[in-house]
């Protein structure tokens, strides 16, 4: 969460629409959403702001007294939710009336004392305000009536939080603005009027644009959010061993030896011809998304199955966004010596074209070898953002010419590199130069200036 800012949690059971309240407080499309229920599982964090106050808001999955584990689970993070926020948001059906798992969130709401508001949603139109007085039954004041896919009503509600959070609302300034500072910014109602952002980058730079991104990817089951809790240290994900219990991108930031890192939690990847439902369509692309935005890829493979086609193809998306990947095989300790032997000639047949990418060998549910992620993720920051000499670069491509020329007369006459992150090498030549010498030219750049650990690209310019 945000440092020193305020919490608002929003809770109720499955698909009374959280998410797409949690979308419209932090004015984009942040979390999910499907009709059918169940979509949400993890807690989801974003920062939104009301009127010049800024806060943080919590999107959580259903709470259910019945179901199978993972429905448990679900609900455990849902609780732990409640237990955490300055101001809690219970979000009801108006079309559907008081259930009885409406009504033992409310008594847990009641036990705990913390300031709730209940949202009664659905009310897409004046003829439904009436229903949420039914709502007033459960004990915890006055309900209010909204629609949060049209965004009505939610001003008022907003400016109700406000006021629980002790921080109100700003009183008009010369131009009777509410909410306007010296430099005329501020909040209006937030209604169906105003647009969602798609979520993909923010309108303005921030502080948290210079912490790198770290996004833990790989398919179904591989143990990535058992991996994402250990790293942050909170159980933040819903760890399960059904395949795709994670629908959506949670990130948290952690404080580590090399400085603040932001760890990505992404859902399972499978092929598009297997993806079979919307909430997995959204998922995935949410979850490419965050390879396009991160500044590293921990790519998580199952050591028990070995390297898949899928995994190399997860490789191959990595690679062709550009970032430093690091391979890490997971569940290692669960394999023989023979079996190992086997994982990793699939490493060197299947992920060849990574290059030297670090390959580490962990055991995410045990913590073995996971203190080695981070040193490995600054080394690969390191020589992803490097930039070498023009005179060390043309010294480097001269000598690996008189070692072993190009074919056919061909000849690099100027080279320098024109760009980091990844480090980018314009080659000035006389001819076209043949893929295989320029394989063998970015081996010898990346030997002589150590970027092993890092993607290199190389353009050719003739003269």
């Amino acid at each position: 969460m945000s440092a020193g800012l305020p919490v608002v949690g929003i809770v109720g059971r499955p698909n009374v629409g959280k998410s797409t309240l949690f979308n419209r407080l932090v004015g984009r499309r942040e979390a999910v959403v499907a009709p059918e229920p169940g979509v949400t599982r993890d807690r989801k964090e974003a920062e939104a702001a009301w009127r010049g106050n800024s806060f943080v808001v919590v999107d959580t999955g259903g709470w259910s007294a019945q179901g199978d584990s993972l429905d448990g689970k679900v609900s455990e993070q849902s609780e732990r939710a409640m237990g955490d926020a300055d101001v809690l948001l219970l979000v009801v059906d108006v079309t559907v009336g008081i259930t009885e798992p409406d009504a033992r969130i409310a008594a847990m709401l009641r036990r705990s004392g913390r300031p709730t508001l209940v949202v009664a949603n659905k009310a897409d139109s004046g003829s439904r305000d009436d229903g949420r007085w039914e709502f007033n039954r459960l004990g915890l004041g006055e309900a209010w009536a909204v629609s949060a896919l049209h965004g009505r009503n939610i001003g008022d509600v907003l400016d109700r939080v406000l006021d629980l959070l002790g921080a109100g609302a700003p009183e008009a300034d010369e131009t009777g603005v509410d909410g306007a500072d010296a430099d005329g910014a501020g909040h209006g109602d937030r209604s169906s009027d105003e647009p969602f952002h798609d979520g993909s980058a923010h309108d303005e730079p921030s502080e948290d644009d210079a912490i790198p991104a770290v996004a833990i990817v790989g398919r179904p089951n591989v143990g990535k959010s058992t991996l994402f809790n250990r790293l942050i240290g909170d159980e933040r994900s819903v760890v399960h061993d059904r395949p795709g219990t994670t629908r959506d991108t949670i990130d948290t930031l952690v404080e580590t030896e090399a400085g603040p890192v932001r760890f990505v939690d992404t859902a399972g990847m499978r092929r598009k011809a297997r993806v079979d439902a919307d909430t997995e369509y959204y998922a995935n692309l949410r979850a490419l998304r965050a390879i396009d935005a991160c500044d590293v890829s921990l790519l998580v493979v199952d050591a028990t199955e070995g390297v898949t086609a899928q995994d190399q193809r997860l490789a191959e998306r990595i690679d062709a966004a550009g970032c430093p990947i690091v391979v890490l095989l997971n569940k290692w300790e669960t394999l023989d010596a023979e079996h190992r032997e086997g994982v990793l000639g699939d490493l060197a047949r299947r992920l060849h074209f990574v290059g030297e990418a670090p390959v580490l060998r962990i055991s995410a549910l045990t913590g073995r070898g996971v203190h080695r992620l981070v040193p490995a993720i600054s080394a690969a920051m390191e020589a992803y953002e490097s930039r070498a000499p023009t005179a060390r670069v043309n010294a480097i491509v001269q000598l690996a010419q008189s070692a072993q020329p190009a074919p056919g007369g061909a000849r690099v006459l100027y080279a320098t590199q024109v760009a980091a992150q990844p480090p980018t090498f314009t080659l000035f030549a006389n001819r076209e130069l043949p893929p295989t010498y320029l394989r063998y030219l970015e081996r010898r750049l990346r030997e002589e200036l150590g970027l092993a650990k890092t993607p290199l690209k190389l353009r050719v310019r003739r003269r």
